[in-house]
């Protein structure tokens, strides 16, 4: 399974720089996870959950619940 980042960034009016900017976190580390290929073990990892809670000012848990539900692409 992996999620469809760069769907939940256009659907809540985001660009990785505004996430990178509001976070804290850098925008060349943010660019480069968030266009990674993912694998099987390495969908999203923590920093990158945070930075996007951060940006929005919602919890970790919320945004991961959210991610689950609404932006997994089961093709595997």
């Amino acid at each position: 399974m992996r999620i469809d980042i760069k769907t939940y960034l256009t659907d809540k009016e985001l660009t990785i720089y505004q996430v990178a900017k509001r976070s804290g976190y850098g925008y060349t580390t943010l660019h480069k996870s968030f266009n990674k290929q993912q694998g099987n073990s390495t969908s999203l990892n923590l920093r990158d959950l945070d930075a996007l809670a951060q940006a929005q000012h919602r919890a970790m848990w919320a945004v991961l619940r959210e991610l689950e539900e609404n932006y997994l692409n089961r093709d595997e």
